[in-house]
């Protein structure tokens, strides 16, 4: 989880393969009306997010069912959506992918071909609501290379004993 410009999806493919596991784009799952509101620069609503949440949590529920792990990417900025998500349940790591405003927004104005704007971020960072402690949750700090934030977290996971399952 983490605001646009975080890194999830670069930094969750990368895990993904240190994992051993599915790599899935919760950008994948937006309906085409919330990919054209954000492309338009309108943020989304909870009424909104709430369909595509759910699609989310239906493939976390089938995956965990199926005993196949993976790794998600989702924005997840609130803890309702996060819960929402089944965040806590077992089987499921929380990773938030924290950086500095100003390091995220240049990373977003270099960024092409991508629907997010950049426009978008300061309404990112005003609906986060930052994990609380016992939401467990890895938090790294994305300043570093994105090969060494998700060696970060693969470690990290693999020492909570939960090896390919996250």
């Amino acid at each position: 989880m983490g605001v646009c410009g975080s890194g999830k999806t670069e930094i969750g493919r990368l895990l993904a393969a240190r994992l051993g596991c599915d790599f899935l784009d919760g950008d994948d799952f937006h309906p085409p009306a919330n990919v054209e509101k954000m492309r338009a620069g309108t943020p989304l609503t909870d009424a909104d997010r709430w369909p595509w949440l759910d699609r989310l949590a239906a493939e976390i529920r089938t995956r965990l069912g199926d005993g196949r792990g993976g790794v998600i990417a989702c924005s997840a900025l609130a803890r309702r959506y996060r819960d929402r998500l089944g965040a806590g349940r077992p089987g499921v790591v929380l990773v938030h992918l924290d950086g500095d405003r100003g390091l995220l927004a240049q990373r977003l104005a270099a960024r092409q071909g991508h629907f997010m704007p950049a426009t978008l971020l300061d309404s990112q960072f005003a609906t986060l609501e930052r994990p609380a402690r016992e939401e467990g949750a890895v938090v790294v700090d994305v300043a570093a290379s994105p090969e060494a934030v998700a060696d970060a977290i693969a470690a990290t996971i693999v020492s909570r004993g939960r090896g390919s399952s996250a």
